[in-house]
């Protein structure tokens, strides 16, 4: 965001004064220059005036996550970014580095469905690319975290039938095993079983 901006020019929020968020200068982990410091809403975040990439910390980004307030300030009257970005960026991957600690940030598809391949750092934050933001943002609002739990839910059931499965398979191996232990016992029990499957069928 460039000195005198009364709004964002990369979604459209109000911009809030830079003096009023200032945070510590840290280098964008793109283009290696001083990112600024700003404000969108309530939340305080840096912005690379370069690449228009956008790094948030942890607690910021929750809070953004959690309050739809937060939402709206961020989205302002923004349109929504273009369909074929996230396919762009994928064409590109790079890791960047945490911009605090320096480490390569692990890339992760946000709620695991959005389309959108953030930048990651547990123990500091986010990175976004240009536009980034304000997609997840109306990924959330447009219901993306009830598909994804709804997602994660299918697969996990998923995860237990086959357990089940095993687990039953593994209980009837475990159960022949113990009838019929010694090799002439299992070669006996087949033939019983054979005899009695042909008096069946006779």
């Amino acid at each position: 965001m460039f000195a005198g901006s009364r709004h964002c020019p990369h979604c459209g929020a109000a911009a809030v004064d830079a003096a009023k968020a200032e945070l510590s200068i840290l280098k964008c982990p793109r283009c290696k220059i001083d990112m600024a410091s700003i404000g969108l809403g309530a939340e305080q975040m840096r912005e690379c005036e370069t690449c228009g990439g956008l790094w948030l910390e942890v607690a910021a980004f929750e809070k953004i996550c959690a309050s739809r307030e937060e939402q709206s300030a961020v989205l302002g009257g923004a349109s929504h970014a273009p369909e074929s970005h996230a396919t762009t960026n994928e064409a590109r991957i790079q890791y960047v580095p945490c911009p605090q600690c320096g480490q390569l940030m692990n890339r992760i598809n946000f709620a695991r469905c959005s389309g959108v391949f953030v930048d990651v750092c547990k123990g500091h934050g986010t990175w976004f690319d240009m536009q980034e933001l304000s997609t997840i943002i109306q990924f959330i609002r447009d219901g993306g975290f009830e598909v994804s739990r709804q997602r994660e839910k299918m697969e996990l059931e998923h995860e237990r039938q086959q357990l089940r499965e095993e687990q039953y398979s593994a209980a009837n191996r475990e159960l022949m095993h113990s009838h019929y232990s010694a090799p002439e016992e299992r070669i006996g029990g087949l033939s019983a079983a054979s005899g009695l499957l042909k008096f069946l069928i006779d």
